[in-house]
C-alpha cells in the first residue's frame, strides 16, 4: 500500500517498507518517504480524457525505520538518502536529530525542500516548491500511519508490502549470511515463490 501526494511536476510517495540487511540478515521496517518527479507525457484524447500520471525519477528518500530486534519506536535504523544516481540511492546518511525525533525531522525536510539536512535541496518545479512546504503536516501525518510501531507482526508487515514481495525475495537470495535469517519472520514473503 502506498500513498502518493502528486503536485504538478513532482510527488511524495509514502509507504511502509520492510528490509533485510544483506550483511547480517537483520531486519528493519517503518515509513519510507520519497520525493519523486512526475514524468511528462503528451496529452491524450479529448479535453475531458483522463491523463497518464507516472511517478518516476527519485530525488530523495527517508527511511524512518526500527530494527526488529530493538524496542519499537527507537528508530535505530532511521536514515536518509540525499540523492540518487538514476534509480539507485546514495549511501545511507545518519543524523542524530532524525533518530531522536523523526517526525519533526521529516517535517523540517519537507518545509525546507530538503535543505535542512545534507544537500542543496530538491530540484523541484518552482510551483511545486512553493506548494510543498504547506503540505508538510499532511506528509508527516501520513508517514506516521506507516511507522514501525504501527506494524506489530510479520503478517501486518507483509500486508503493507506485498506489492514488493519480489524485492524482499531478492534481498533473501543475496544475503551474505543466510544462516542468520529469521525464516519465520520472512515466511509470508516466501510463500508462493
Amino acid at each position: 500500500m502506498q500513498h502518493i501526494l502528486a503536485l504538478s511536476r513532482s510527488a511524495v510517495t509514502i509507504r511502509h517498507w520492510f528490509e533485510i540487511d544483506l550483511d547480517d540478515a537483520s531486519m528493519e521496517h517503518g515509513s519510507r518517504i520519497e520525493i519523486r518527479e512526475l514524468a511528462q507525457h503528451p496529452r491524450r484524447g479529448s479535453e475531458s480524457a483522463s491523463q497518464l500520471t507516472t511517478v518516476d525519477r527519485p530525488l530523495w528518500r527517508a527511511d524512518l525505520f526500527d530494527r526488529l530486534a530493538d524496542p519499537p519506536g527507537s528508530f535505530s535504523a532511521a536514515h536518509y538518502h540525499p540523492q540518487f544516481t538514476g534509480n539507485e540511492p546514495s549511501a545511507r546518511y545518519w543524523d542524530a536529530a532524525l533518530s531522536a525525533d523523526p517526525w519533526t525531522w521529516l517535517g523540517d525536510q519537507i518545509t525546507s525542500l530538503g535543505a535542512a539536512a545534507v544537500g542543496a535541496g530538491w530540484p523541484l518545479d518552482p510551483g511545486d516548491a512553493a506548494e510543498l512546504p504547506g503540505l508538510a503536516s499532511a506528509v508527516v501525518a501520513t508517514a506516521r500511519q506507516f511507522g514501525p510501531a504501527e506494524c506489530r507482526s510479520a503478517a501486518e508487515c507483509f500486508h503493507l508490502t506485498r506489492d514488493v514481495q519480489d524485492a524482499v525475495q531478492l534481498m533473501i537470495a543475496t544475503l551474505r549470511a543466510p544462516e542468520h535469517l529469521d525464516q519465520d519472520r520472512v515466511a509470508p514473503w516466501l510463500a508462493g515463490s
